[in-house]
């Protein structure tokens, strides 16, 4: 009797996307095929057929995996299969045998295209006509060429979308050169639509969109096809190589592939773009950071490359990798990430804590430790307010303050008022010295009341003391580390009173989540936690999303990311285009730092997804508003079926929050809510309502935007600084921007903004213009025509 013949098994992208899009026992045919070919290849039972050779190491096989049910695989190396694509139905044989499997002239990736099916759906959608000027859309020309005496119209000889552009220039931003014959029959927007409705490669889906919505060649080569250039040179005969590259396949685990065959698929777990798998595995000699806008798949990366880094670790139960975000809700929820991605056995290696927490831990370590009682935010500000108030002195608001007292003075290790007259203050304003004085008298006072009992303290007074301590403990390590160099490897442990396991830094690699909100106070602790060398801090995050005021230029703390240590991602996963680009809007203009000393921009963002079209609603005052918000909740639960626990409410503060729930729960809506607090949305069927701040890390089916009026957002209290202290107003403005970015793309369908009075500055010039009235919606009347919810 022979022997079993292992068999190894990868899935292709488009395999994929065809699996998730099949129904529940067609996936289990698919895994049940699969675990046979990887347990025996040489079992009769399996049915396949040779269908034709691909190239020199290529061979395509057809398989019957269940009754009607049938795959594409391409076997490159013995024993080694690729699954390229899945068909169902009575012609699923036919289907699969007449599809064009070739490699990619840009990425080497193996790709596939069914010119006919493409072809013939394309070519059958007729030219749609365009309006005229007055929004009529023009009748077709009797004749196209005039034989029935009539004169051509212009717009009856259409022209190719993509007629500018020759095919070497196509096929060398990625485009798949099998698509090239049918590319060149689409005229229309429609048909380009019906096209990308294919199950297309991203790479060439990804380039005619870009093209398609203006971008140019030199543009789409830089954010796009560099992002899927192969390393080396691509060889468009060599199959055995184009199936191994990772954009051939959403995983080269095994068990990860016949998991991702199940109902509970995550996508992120086994595919990631080419870019991002460059940067989950690649070495860097130093620090790495990422950048990019909402949706671009960041933290997908940073949990990649934990589990990268756990896997180059010797054996042991220590945790030297830390992955940490700036709160609790956020941690949370890599955590569970992390454990869906590699199980137990990988959480057991990693640290996974927000980063206040870990400072707070790291100052009870300490046999002295005297914390006190943290203080919220509006405590602290309401303390400053005490402070003013007892010293007589009103030049200063708490939140001018508080934020000198956090990113000066902490930031800059200010221990007494010479230090702080001497501080840089770049981008604050100006104030002379004797303002300085009176500002460290109120922060004397202000730290005299925290001592009081019961002894109270913050969370940036205790970043800044464990960054002290971390800070000392690193320079003890590399104390010892020149001593055992000096005197032939012996310790130090004579002069220390612990062991010398307490003089090695914390972690040997350290991950950072959303860093733009990470203070200089945490990133001078961080810093101090890993020795620097290869690979010893990972950081994602990006400026346009900063919700706090934690500005900071990372070189200044001894993490320097210089060239390719730098990277920006461009392509969103989450968000619609036309969401996308109203969000974009927001924030268009205004200047972004890199999260160190450069510029940053969302030059390429751009996204794959299409849907609907945000939605703009005006009403008259704020009861009006929420009653109009309550309606369309109602409509999208009762008439499309959105579970309320898809649905979210952003409002401009607290008060807003409480009045909307009270709106939402009575008659006649009854519907209901949850509050978004600290530790994110409950899991109940309740629609999720908060700030703005509450917002971010979060994603929904259907976002509202309401209360975004002239006066609130941006709130009017900043009008205050425009003359008397320019650089606050812009730095408050931008940061208003930026909260209302974050609120804006965490929607995946549909954003729905609302205000009543004027609209905030930041909205669309015609926003007004296009917004329906709360008041005829309240009435009866219903939405505008074509906003519907789908």
């Amino acid at each position: 009797m022979s022997s079993a013949v292992r068999t190894q098994v990868a899935v292709a992208p488009q395999a994929n996307e065809d699996i998730r899009r099949l129904d529940p026992a067609t996936k289990n045919a698919v895994g049940d095929f699969v675990r046979r070919l990887r347990a025996d290849r040489s079992n009769r039972a399996l049915r396949l057929v040779p269908l034709r050779e691909a190239g020199a190491n290529g061979r395509l096989y057809l398989a019957t995996l269940d009754g009607s049910r049938m795959g594409l695989f391409l076997e490159t190396e013995e024993n080694r299969f690729n699954l390229l694509a899945v068909r169902v139905g009575a012609t699923a044989r036919d289907e699969l045998a007449r599809l064009t499997v070739e490699i990619n002239a840009v990425s080497g990736g193996v790709e596939l295209v069914d010119q006919s099916e493409v072809s013939a759906n394309v070519v059958a959608l007729p030219v749609r006509p365009e309006p005229d000027a007055g929004g009529h859309e023009e009748a077709p020309a009797a004749s196209a060429d005039g034989a029935d005496g009539s004169v051509p119209s212009p717009r009856s000889l259409s022209v190719p979308l993509f007629a500018r552009y020759p095919d070497s220039e196509l096929v060398g931003l990625g485009v798949i050169a099998s698509l090239l014959p049918t590319l060149r029959r689409v005229t229309d927007g429609r048909q380009l639509e019906a096209l990308l409705s294919h199950n297309l490669p991203g790479l060439t889906r990804d380039v005619l969109l870009a093209l398609h919505d203006g971008m140019e060649p030199d543009a789409v080569r830089e954010h796009i096809t560099s992002k899927w250039q192969a390393e080396e040179a691509v060889d468009p005969h060599d199959w055995a190589r184009a199936a191994r590259r990772p954009v051939s396949q959403v995983s080269t685990e095994d068990a990860a592939v016949l998991d991702a065959l199940g109902d509970t698929f995550d996508a992120w777990r086994l595919f990631l773009h080419p870019e991002q798998q460059r940067l989950a595995t690649a070495s860097f000699k130093g620090s790495a950071k990422v950048t990019g806008g909402p949706g671009t798949g960041k933290t997908v990366v940073a949990l990649h490359r934990v589990r990268h880094l756990v896997a180059q670790l010797p054996p042991g139960r220590t945790r030297p990798v830390l992955l940490t975000t700036y709160n609790t809700n956020l941690a949370s929820d890599l955590k569970d990430r992390l454990h869906r991605l590699g199980g137990d056995e990988l959480l057991s290696r990693v640290d996974i804590k927000s980063v206040d927490q870990l400072a707070r831990e790291v100052v009870e370590q300490q046999p002295t430790a005297v914390l006190g009682t943290p203080l919220g935010d509006e405590e602290a500000l309401n303390l400053w307010h005490t402070v003013c108030t007892e010293a007589g002195v009103f030049d200063y608001d708490a939140e001018f303050l508080d934020s000198e007292f956090k990113h000066v003075i902490l930031a800059q290790g200010c221990g007494n008022d010479r230090l702080y007259f001497r501080a840089e203050r770049k981008g604050r304003g100006k104030l002379q010295r004797e303002e300085r004085r009176q500002v460290w008298q109120l922060v004397e006072m202000y730290r005299a009341h925290l001592a009081q009992p019961p002894r109270r303290t913050t969370y940036a007074l205790i970043a800044d003391e464990a960054a002290r301590i971390e800070e000392r403990r690193m320079a003890k390590s590399a104390e010892q580390a020149r001593y055992k160099a000096e005197h032939g490897g012996l310790d130090l442990i004579h002069r220390e009173a612990g062991s010398g396991m307490w003089l090695k830094p914390r972690y040997q690699h350290v991950i950072v989540d959303e860093a733009q909100d990470l203070s200089a106070s945490h990133w001078r602790m961080l810093r101090a936690m890993v020795a620097p060398g290869p690979n010893d801090i990972f950081l994602v995050g990006d400026a346009h999303q900063r919700i706090y005021s934690h500005q900071v230029v990372l070189g200044r703390f001894g993490i320097s990311t210089p060239g390719r240590a730098s990277r920006r991602l461009t392509l969103n996963y989450r968000t619609t285009r036309e969401i996308l680009g109203s969000a974009h809007g927001l924030v268009h203009g205004e200047a972004f730092d890199d999260l160190d000393d450069g510029a940053d921009t969302l030059d390429g963002y751009r996204s794959v997804l299409t849907g609907l079209a945000p939605q703009y609603w005006r009403a008259p005052d704020w009861q009006t508003e929420m009653r109009a918000v309550s309606t369309l909740l109602k409509e999208r639960h009762d008439r499309y079926g959105t579970p309320y626990a898809a649905m979210a409410v952003s409002v401009p503060d607290k008060a807003a929050v409480t009045q909307l729930a009270y709106t939402l729960a009575s008659a006649p809506f009854f519907i209901p809510a949850a509050e978004i607090g600290r530790d994110g949305p409950r899991d109940t069927d309740t629609v999720r309502i908060g700030t703005m701040h509450r917002f971010k890390g979060l994603e929904f089916q259907r976002v509202f935007l309401a209360g975004v009026s002239e006066g609130l957002v941006p709130h009017q209290r900043i009008e205050a600084f425009r003359l008397a202290n320019p650089a606050r107003y812009r730095q408050e403005q931008q940061r208003a921007r930026s909260l209302l970015f974050v609120a804006a793309t965490r929607a995946r369908d549909e954003l729905v903004v609302t205000w009543n009075g004027k609209a905030s500055r930041f909205l669309p010039e015609d926003a007004d213009r296009q917004a329906g009235r709360a008041a005829e919606l309240l009435a009866g009347d219903g939405p505008p025509s074509g906003s519907a919810a789908a």
